[in-house]
């Protein structure tokens, strides 16, 4: 199958065939998008073949033509931090934080993220899968052309499997990169909450065997957070998982200093993310290493919490990647576009910066950045028609919309 995409009226975030290939954007790098204004692209059998511009185009067939006239089209989203599959949502705790309940009260009375389990280990796995699905579809028409999932709402060998092989089959069921994370140490379930150590040597001895053995996680993620997983557990974690071959990701420094940044880059996590408490000490720790920031403002919107200090962590030359943290609880929203007006309003990125982090950034965050994040020969061809829109910046400015005309994956 191929598609001829003409008259477009911007190609943004192009990359030339015969040159190092971009990994990442850091710093200054990050407020530049490159474009190709009137172009044309193709798409073969899901590859992206070539692209130039309107006055250069070879004369070619195709079985599908798309006048793009003015449309931008840009690489698919690249969600890297995601819990899309769970049994219902808390809409009930929402309206007890707009009330005055912490957050971290609201876990302590059993609810948050103990709540979601006690709701995912009653439901069927056929259930679980069909509403999962539904979420992924809804992503997808909003742009997301690549997402990583973490389980973390079993906490018990039997609902984490159950998690893990939801994503499995998501990732059969739709034509984009799916990865998994595995995240039991996500909370302490009831029965361990005065004997945590035993809950850390059930991850290690019992759950990560079997969930290596079938292949189901592509990472291992923790949340290292006070009233959570300390400093010593997740190292044992981290180092539990890198036995298996499952990199680290880490939730970090969402409600603390916690110092999840640092032991996320002492252990090479791929990244650290949520990040609303960072300082000096943070931001030396992430200069020289590879692990990326990622950060969540969804989640600092929905909950009413500081946000990331965005411009400090570019201004100091590092990169930065944005996700949207979809979850019940804290973030109940996998839309990206809406994602990119809170970044820009709130954590004072710019379009371009915004658009890199969801980009080649998040693809970085997923190591799929030789498949995704730039429109370049060769790689996948997930590409996002948007509708008529007068600039880049048109994107975050109308929060609330749908800029999204076409996903092609």
């Amino acid at each position: 199958m191929r598609i001829l995409i003409t008259n477009i009226a911007a190609l943004c975030q192009t990359e030339a065939a015969d040159t190092t290939p971009i990994r990442r954007v850091a710093g200054t790098a990050m407020s530049s998008i490159p474009t190709v204004n009137d172009a044309w692209l193709v798409i073969d059998n899901g590859i992206i073949h070539s692209y130039g511009s309107m006055k250069s185009m070879p004369e070619m067939t195709a079985d599908e033509t798309i006048d793009a006239t003015g449309r931008m089209v840009l690489p698919a989203w690249c969600d890297s931090h995601t819990h899309l599959v769970f049994a219902a949502p808390r809409d009930g705790e929402f309206v007890d934080r707009i009330k005055g309940v912490s957050y971290e009260e609201i876990a302590r009375r059993g609810g948050g993220i103990l709540n979601s389990a006690d709701k995912l280990n009653a439901m069927d796995e056929g259930l679980l899968y069909e509403q999962s699905l539904q979420r992924l579809h809804k992503v997808m028409s909003q742009g997301t052309g690549a997402i990583e999932i973490k389980s973390g709402y079993g906490l018990t060998l039997e609902g984490e499997l159950k998690m893990l092989r939801v994503i499995r089959k998501l990732r059969e069921a739709v034509n984009i990169p799916v990865k998994a994370s595995f995240l039991a140490a996500h909370a302490y379930p009831r029965a361990y909450r005065d004997n945590k150590e035993a809950y850390v040597d059930l991850i290690i001895n019992k759950m990560l065997p079997v969930v290596a053995a079938e292949g189901l996680a592509d990472y291992m993620d923790v949340f290292c957070e006070q009233g959570f997983f300390g400093i010593p557990e997740t190292e044992r974690l981290l180092e539990a998982g890198w036995k298996y071959g499952m990199k680290p990701k880490i939730h970090a420094n969402q409600l603390h200093h916690s110092g999840g940044v640092q032991t996320g880059v002492k252990h090479n996590a791929l990244s650290v993310d949520h990040l609303e408490c960072v300082g000096d000490a943070e931001i030396e720790a992430l200069k020289g290493s590879q692990t990326m920031p990622v950060l969540l403002p969804g989640a600092a919107f929905f909950l009413g919490i500081t946000y990331q200090p965005a411009r400090r962590i570019i201004d100091a030359g590092l990169p930065v990647c944005l996700a949207t943290d979809y979850n019940p609880g804290s973030c109940p929203s996998g839309n990206v576009p809406l994602l990119l007006s809170i970044a820009c309003t709130q954590l004072k990125m710019t379009p371009e910066e915004a658009i890199n982090a969801v980009t080649i950034n998040g693809a970085a965050a997923m190591e799929l950045e030789d498949k995704m994040g730039t429109i370049k020969h060769g790689k996948l061809g997930n590409i996002i028609i948007t509708e008529k829109i007068p600039s880049l910046a048109y994107i975050p400015y109308d929060y609330g919309n749908m800029p999204v005309h076409r996903l092609i994956c």
